[in-house]
Parts: C-alpha cells; sequence; structure tokens
C-alpha cells in the first residue's frame, strides 16, 4: 500500500474526479512550486470510488477561482499544526477575470492583448460563461 505522511501545515486538495489531479497540478503551478506537493492519482475513495488528492506543504495560498474552473467541486482544507482549520468547496466562480481566453477574434481583449479577459457564468450545470465584452459563450 502507499503510504504519504499527513502534513503539519498547508493545503489538501481532496475530491478531485479522477484523472483531474494533472491537469489541477499544472494549472495551478505547482510544478514550479518552491516547496512539497504530493499528486495523488486514482486513490481509492469511499465516495467517489476513486479520487485524486494533491497535498501542498507549508503554504495557505492556492488560487481558488482557477481551482473553481477546473474541479469546482474538489475540497480545500486548511492544514495549521496538523489540524485541518478551515475546509472550503470553490464551486465555480460566479465572474473570472484573466483566466479564460476570449475565442472572438473581433472581441476587444483579443485585439488588443494587454486587456484582460470578463466572463460571467451564465449555465451553471453547463459549465458555460459569456464573454463580457462581445457575448461569446464558452464551455470549461
Amino acid at each position: 500500500m502507499l503510504r504519504v505522511d499527513r502534513i503539519n501545515n498547508g493545503i489538501v486538495l481532496d475530491h478531485i474526479q479522477p484523472g483531474q489531479g494533472l491537469k489541477v497540478f499544472e494549472r495551478l503551478g505547482l510544478r514550479r512550486a518552491g516547496y512539497s506537493v504530493a499528486l495523488l492519482m486514482n486513490v481509492t475513495s469511499s465516495k467517489m470510488g476513486h479520487k485524486d488528492i494533491i497535498k501542498i506543504s507549508d503554504t495557505l495560498d492556492i488560487d481558488l477561482t482557477m481551482l473553481g474552473l477546473l474541479a469546482p467541486d474538489a475540497t480545500v482544507d486548511y492544514i495549521e499544526n496538523g489540524v485541518v482549520t478551515r475546509k472550503v468547496t470553490p464551486g465555480l466562480p460566479e465572474q473570472v477575470i484573466g483566466l479564460i481566453e476570449c475565442k472572438n477574434p473581433r472581441c476587444i481583449t483579443t485585439m488588443e492583448r494587454q486587456g484582460k479577459s470578463l466572463f460571467v457564468l451564465v449555465d451553471r450545470e453547463a459549465k458555460e460563461y459569456e464573454c463580457a465584452y462581445c457575448g461569446e459563450r464558452v464551455r470549461v
């Protein structure tokens, strides 16, 4: 059996859909992290059958908006002195700034690269966002 020690201070990203852990790991920039990170994939789960888990040691900072886009049902456990002090489920963010690129070639954010995109959630079930500038829709 694989054994990964518990962390004393840090974050555990739990209940990530199986197979999505690597994508979350990459998009959160954890490959370049200056602290210990453990990526566990296809772990047996009584709740989900299987899941991915990411353990991040010695930091309490994570981009919850990005995590919400990638794994809205994941849980984020904040651990301090070996104790879970807070649990958060990010969910899909209501609006996303600068994380989704508009595919419309006529959109102001496409034509003027210095502008940040702004997308607003329009259909939670379909995970669909709409560009606030041109109305282009995208599913995440």
